[in-house]
């Protein structure tokens, strides 16, 4: 089956709704051959495309198909495939018509982002292990509310390298609430939805004192924990209390490199993490690495005051405290660590389960240190970032 090639753009009317990015429109086909139970494409640059019968069928986008407002599926799975009478090329795109009397259409440049056997197209950044020295991007408080550019600068930034800073914001008591639900619903824990960075008395956390904190990520200890941290600052005229952070994976790369042993057993061995007060009892056991099959890190787990007792085998144990205190020592290495002293209207925005994080000990009797936090999921920052890559 053969068409003549025609020259106008793809229809773009089936749009997916969970659309990654949008298709190019300069994409067209010029031909289409049945080949059994599939179908051969080609494009107007060359590349070619099989899509079976049954995936074409499963993919149909219009109002019988799919509901006409959310554009999600309403067919059921199909085991076998009906019957295709026609299939032909319209203004470059691809027709066809079922023996029972359905009729779909697709855009070209929508197939060609989903060629079966290739790789899903994402606009989404991917996360970049810092390069000693690393600077954070920065970003104006203005630019952001703003929307457009602003917006996806500073997303695309906490997405790619884990930290971002946002500078200039109004000294206002729960801007850093208004500024996360501007991507998604604030992510609630144990220590409530929004919390305050402050010293305060009978502290239920570290966080709540004056003392020194070592890097850590938060909460360890939840099955899922939060994902991204914001924190505002609205004073910082104490003595000390300088803030501290480090790219989780920059250093489990390096102690992969000096020693693999140590990678492989904090990446293999899962332990226990336990937060306890007189409300909660909250623990996991997970282990402190975590990598994917493909072998990239994807998560940190790594908070030394809620480690809970390390249950392993006898002749486990010495070689784990090993790898750990290697590991402990490359995050504290200073060509590690980045310094930042938060100043009031600035905000720092993390990936806790990438970034560590700490700060030095301060005064209280110098002055106040108040910084307010919260805690966004990362799909909520995807989206937004797609959303605002279908808008241009």
């Amino acid at each position: 089956m053969s068409t003549t090639s025609l020259t106008s753009t793809a229809d773009a009317g089936h749009i997916d709704m969970h659309e990654l990015a949008p298709w190019p429109q300069h994409l067209t086909l010029t031909d289409v051959v049945a080949e059994g139970l599939r179908l051969s494409l080609v494009w107007n640059n060359g590349d070619r495309g099989q899509f079976p019968l049954l995936w074409l069928r499963d993919h149909c986008a219009c109002d019988q198909c799919r509901h006409p407002l959310t554009r999600e599926r309403l067919v059921t799975p199909m085991a076998a495939v009906p019957g295709l009478d026609e299939a032909r090329i319209e203004h470059g795109q691809l027709h066809l018509d079922w023996q029972d009397g359905h009729h779909s259409r697709f855009a070209a440049g929508w197939l060609h982002q989903r060629r079966p056997g290739e790789a899903a197209i994402d606009s989404l950044p991917r996360p970049v292990a810092w390069q000693t020295p690393f600077s954070p991007q920065h970003v104006r408080h203005a630019d952001l509310v703003a929307g457009g550019n602003g917006e996806k600068a500073w997303i695309t930034a906490l997405l790619r390298d884990g930290l971002v800073l946002l500078d200039e914001g109004p000294l206002e008591l729960e801007e850093v609430s208004r500024l996360a639900r501007r991507i998604g619903p604030l992510k609630a824990t144990n220590f409530g939805a929004r919390f305050d960075v402050i010293s305060k008395p009978n502290p239920n956390n570290a966080a709540y004192t004056s003392i020194a904190l070592a890097l850590h990520t938060d909460l360890p200890n939840w099955r899922q924990p939060p994902d991204m941290q914001l924190l505002y600052c609205l004073k910082n005229d104490a003595e000390g209390g300088g803030s501290i952070f480090a790219d989780g994976i920059q250093v489990a790369e390096a102690l992969r490199a000096a020693n693999p042993d140590h990678f492989q057993l904090l990446a293999e061995t899962a332990i226990d993490f336990r937060f306890q007060d007189e409300e909660h009892d909250i623990g996991v056991r997970e282990p402190v690495i975590d990598v994917g099959t493909d072998g990239r890190i994807r998560e940190i787990r790594f908070n030394n005051w809620i480690r809970d007792t390390l249950h392993l085998p006898a002749d486990l144990i010495t070689p784990w405290y090993e790898a750990y205190h290697h590991f402990w020592t490359l995050l504290h290495a200073p060509q590690h660590q980045i310094a930042l002293d938060l100043r009031p209207g600035q905000m720092v925005a993390f990936d806790n389960r990438r970034v560590l994080h700490g700060r030095e000990a301060f005064d209280p009797s110098t002055g106040e240190r108040h910084l307010q936090g919260t805690y966004l999921d990362r799909d909520m920052l995807e989206s937004r970032l797609r959303v605002l890559a279908r808008k241009g």
